[in-house]
């Protein structure tokens, strides 16, 4: 089957693209996932107490604005609920193919198509926008005998509910974003929990609340009352930008920090344990009211010793201590810097997109890659935020997606790619604001790649790359001709 754009995946990305594909008169176009619902990262980590930690009405599309969010931080299943709710609002559920894994994409240069394999069968796409997202797949460690234990082992993305907790002694691999958020959750009704911490994590107060019935009338009845609500987080959230791009200035945060740690740790043991040791915000900063008070409860230990292999009924810890278990729960994250995706996806001269960005992933402004003719990513390389909800990101690049499309049908262009120059640039660019910000300070992080490079995080205020992102620029392009060959776009205006 011959569509004119396919759209890999159907989270946050997927589904906006849909939504915005269509409103601008591109209705040709199909979105592959491979669940059976959409839903993208909201819809696989259903952990207990999964939350956004992004206020509500920001993590949500501009043009999609929910009055009824219960909270000012939303919860798992409310934001899932949302993105189901934008397929039946805005038509785009028969452009759906669910059950649909991308397993590979191939440019054809004779033909100027991807020929897309899916689960679901074979199609030919003249673009290729792909919104698998970094937070797709999840990162499983390679520790010695973990395929040994005879207990249960899941990942916090892969939630075994079949599985009940109650009485056992869990061993909880990890302390991220995840981890923070369960962690309290289980902790009530394990027998034992024992948590096992690499590094220790910076700890903010979620400071949410309950959204009053009255608010969600005044946003229904008079939603500018709502946009108003929306443009303060947004100023606020940007207002924390400063924080991380110069570190100086986030020591006030660090003493806050420290002191919501002196209050809810009273063991100056423990407290020694959970106290960071680099600055605030190079690894990513978490929200929780409740993760250090359940540290404290008598059946949890917090082990910083690291992991030396795994036995069948335990876990063994470089001291030589040895952990009984009978669930093991992996808090590791997901892979972002080494997405599975980009060994699948073959440009020009059947070159992988893993190849491309070995050692470190590359883009030109995070959403187009030379020798990838007609690609266009969702959160690719250095859209990443830690201040901000990322959907802000995702509606730059749809605007930047939809103007390069409107550019090559005004002008009859089959194929364009970003020159290998301007994609330089753009990366030599990043690079330079990176230097000097909390993220290149020091610390090891899953911001950072195997070479040691930020290929994750936007090193400035989400005003600034939506800004650099308002035209798309044919002279930073190259027409690709069905064929293989290539010529430089002429200057012209950007569109």
């Amino acid at each position: 089957m011959e569509i004119d754009i396919a759209v890999v995946g159907a989270g946050f990305g997927g589904l906006g693209a849909a939504i915005q594909l269509q409103r601008a008169g591109f209705t040709n176009f199909l979105v592959f996932d491979r669940s059976d619902d959409v839903g993208g990262t909201w819809r696989d980590n259903t952990y207990p107490g999964c939350a956004c930690d992004v206020p509500s009405h920001l993590y949500s599309f501009s043009f999609a604005p929910n009055p009824y969010w219960s909270d000012t931080f939303s919860g798992q299943q409310e934001i899932w609920d949302y993105l189901r709710g934008c397929v039946d609002r805005f038509g785009v559920r028969p452009r759906l193919r669910l059950r649909h894994e991308l397993r590979r994409a191939d440019w054809d240069s004779r033909r100027g198509r991807w020929r897309l394999d899916t689960s679901g069968g074979a199609y030919l796409a003249r673009v290729l926008i792909c919104a698998t997202g970094p937070l797709s797949e999840p990162a499983v460690p390679d520790l010695p005998g973990l395929d040994d234990f005879t207990g249960t082992v899941f990942h916090s993305a892969r939630w075994r509910h079949d599985h009940d907790l109650t009485g056992r002694r869990v061993a909880v691999i990890g302390t991220g974003a995840s981890a923070v958020q369960f962690v309290p959750r289980i902790q009530p009704v394990v027998a034992r929990l024992t948590l096992f911490q690499r590094t220790p994590a910076w700890v903010m107060s979620r400071r949410s609340r309950r959204i009053t019935r009255l608010e969600q009338t005044l946003f229904r009845r008079l939603p500018a009352t709502q946009r108003a609500a929306r443009a303060g987080v947004y100023l606020a959230r940007e207002a924390l930008a400063v924080g991380f791009l110069h570190p100086t200035v986030s020591r006030l945060a660090a003493r806050r920090s420290l002191r919501k740690l002196r209050h809810e740790v009273a063991d100056p043991g423990l407290r020694a344990t959970l106290t960071p040791d680099y600055a605030i915000g190079c690894k990513r900063v978490l929200l929780s009211d409740d993760y250090w008070p359940a540290l404290t409860r008598g059946n949890v230990d917090v082990v910083s010793a690291g992991i030396s292999r795994i036995a069948a009924d335990g876990l063994v810890t470089a001291d030589g201590a040895y952990h009984p278990a009978d669930t093991i729960i992996l808090g590791t994250g997901f892979r972002v810097t080494d997405p599975p995706v980009a060994s699948r996806i073959h440009g020009r001269g059947g070159r992988t997109l893993a190849e491309a960005w070995t050692p470190s992933m590359r883009a030109y402004r995070g959403t187009g890659v030379a020798g990838f003719p007609n690609l266009f990513f969702l959160l690719g390389p250095n859209t990443g935020l830690g201040h901000t909800s990322v959907v802000l990101m995702v509606e730059a690049q749809l605007r930047l997606i939809l103007a390069a499309l409107r550019h090559q049908r005004a002008t009859g262009v089959p194929a364009i790619e970003p020159t290998a120059e301007a994609q330089r640039r753009w990366t030599e660019r990043v690079d330079r604001r990176m230097r000097g910000t909390v993220w290149q300070s020091g610390c090891a992080s899953w911001y950072l790649d195997a070479s040691g490079h930020n290929t994750t995080i936007w090193p400035g205020y989400a005003t600034g790359y939506r800004w650099r992102l308002r035209r798309f620029r044919p002279a930073d392009h190259q027409a690709v001709e069905i064929g293989g060959a290539d010529r430089d776009l002429e200057r012209s205006d950007a569109v």
